[in-house]
């Protein structure tokens, strides 16, 4: 049985399982089955060596990490829309870059970068690939596209802190 299978026989016997695993820690099931289905679709795009007795240990780890990236995240939300809120009332909200504005100058920066450039560093940011994905997809050698990858990074860094 190839990992493909073995993956596909997992999911269809054990995917509610894993639902309710994650359900239970974040007390929102229709965010813990959009985190099932991804971990699935990671699992499936992956090349590691997959067996049938670690398969499991695999999951439950990735599914952990899953809740402690859904919990980060969450944070990250709450401190940011806490700071809008009390700094609404004393006038800095108009400091404030609106997200718009900096995708925007975020597009103008990438657009004075060479296309190889701008294309992995917006399957890095907008698709959230990983270097390796986007060699494996991209057909490229890992160390160029982590090279080109920080090269992006750094043009698009000094470009916004020109900017602002």
């Amino acid at each position: 049985m190839n990992n493909h299978q073995l993956i596909s026989y997992y999911y269809s016997l054990h995917r509610d399982e894993v639902v309710s695993f994650i359900a239970v820690r974040t007390s929102d099931a229709c965010e813990a089955e959009d985190m099932v289905q991804d971990l699935f679709l990671r699992l499936l795009r992956g090349h590691q060596l997959i067996t049938p007795q670690t398969l499991p240990a695999l999951i439950y780890a990735m599914a952990r990490h899953a809740v402690a990236d859904y919990y980060r995240r969450r944070r990250v939300r709450e401190e940011y829309e806490h700071y809008l809120r009390n700094h609404e009332h004393s006038g800095e909200i108009e400091t404030l870059v609106s997200a718009r504005q900096l995708m925007e100058r975020m597009e103008h920066s990438l657009a004075r970068l060479p296309e190889a450039c701008s294309k992995i560093y917006r399957l890095h940011i907008y698709d959230g690939m990983k270097v390796g994905d986007i060699a494996q997809q991209l057909a490229l050698p890992y160390k160029q596209v982590e090279n080109r990858l920080g090269q992006a990074r750094r043009h698009v860094r000094q470009h916004m802190r020109s900017c602002i």
